[in-house]
């Protein structure tokens, strides 16, 4: 329901619930609609909210209808909120409403929309032309976000057990060994990264913690079982140690990075445990520890002949095996 139509059932109730109810004719008036949307409304009230409505027909008048007195007795004081919000809490609110495309197709940016159509119920009169002039400071991207069409099922059972704390059998393929696996996981906490929804899960048989992305998790299903959330686990620790999606032994490297890139470098924190030595030349030693040594070799490659590995040797080593590998795919051209 949009918060338009929303904010006419509570004008309607109010006047319903008003001495003596009200009649179709100042219903419309007052809602500003005509008598076949005010017979909808009373319809929208009986049979979406389950209210009881009583018809009186007046000696010389049209019926009047009213809610029934005993169901609902403080009804008539509903009042609409004026929440007062700042223009800095509309631009968080509208920062929000922008990362819902994150969950395209889940069912979940649905949800998103409708909790704003609502929202401008309780808000001044102008919400919410102050509200999509806002939203256009944020343009959010969905470039390489992940379509979880036909994923809202097994959404919906991870919240649940997360909630309650249930074990669940799932059938996952896992992208290192391309197979399907059948095996039973704790469910812990969501979390976002790249455009992706993932999900922090303890295998039930041997207490690991392991990332799943949710994409590719063909089935769930909830079970009776009841788990204990494990005391030693701190995923705001886990997140902020690992350079990407892979959680692991920790990692110190010393990379050289060109003049070229040192300002990009240096604008942005890669890790928690970091330092930056500014060189003569203009370029710059990075030296972090992270975990994640995949994730850190592949960040490397994507810069190319402007980052130099100086430590460890072995990372430096596997980056040098894999540009001359590289290389190989290319020779066909170097003619």
């Amino acid at each position: 329901m949009r918060g338009r139509n929303l904010k006419k059932i509570l004008d309607a109730i109010n006047l319903l619930t008003q001495p003596g109810g009200t009649t179709v004719s100042a219903l419309g008036e007052w809602l500003g609609i005509e008598k076949r949307q005010v017979y909808r409304t009373l319809e929208t009230l009986q049979d979406d909210f389950k209210l009881v409505l009583v018809k009186e027909k007046a000696m010389f008048g049209e019926i009047r209808y009213s809610l029934e007195k005993d169901q609902f007795k403080r009804v008539a004081e509903m009042r609409v909120p004026n929440l007062n919000l700042s223009p800095s809490e509309i631009i968080a609110l509208c920062f929000l409403r922008g990362n819902a495309k994150l969950y395209r197709g889940s069912g979940i940016d649905m949800e998103i929309e409708q909790a704003f159509a609502k929202l401008e119920v309780f808000v001044p009169k102008g919400f919410a032309h102050r509200l999509e002039k806002i939203r256009t400071l944020f343009l959010a991207s969905s470039r390489f976000g992940k379509d979880y069409s036909g994923k809202e099922e097994i959404l919906n059972t991870l919240v649940d057990a997360i909630l309650q704390q249930k074990t669940c059998l799932v059938e996952y393929h896992a992208f290192h060994d391309d197979r399907i696996k059948c095996f039973k996981i704790d469910p812990l906490h969501f979390f976002e990264r790249n455009g992706g929804i993932y999900v922090f899960v303890r295998t039930t048989r041997f207490g690991d913690i392991r990332t799943m992305a949710v994409e590719r998790i063909l089935n769930l299903t909830m079970t009776d079982e009841v788990f204990e959330y494990p005391e030693e686990f701190d995923p705001d620790t886990l997140l902020e140690e690992a350079f990407d999606l892979v959680y692991g032994d920790p990692v110190t490297v010393r990379i050289r990075f060109s003049a070229a890139q040192a300002r990009y470098i240096e604008e942005r924190r890669w890790a928690k445990k970091q330092e930056i030595y500014q060189q003569e030349d203009g370029s710059l030693i990075l030296m972090m520890t992270t975990s994640g040594w995949w994730d850190v070799k592949r960040w490397i490659l994507s810069f190319g002949r402007d980052a130099q590995v100086l430590d460890p040797l072995e990372m430096r080593e596997m980056i040098m095996k894999e540009l001359r590998e590289s290389l190989k795919v290319y020779d066909q051209y170097l003619s």
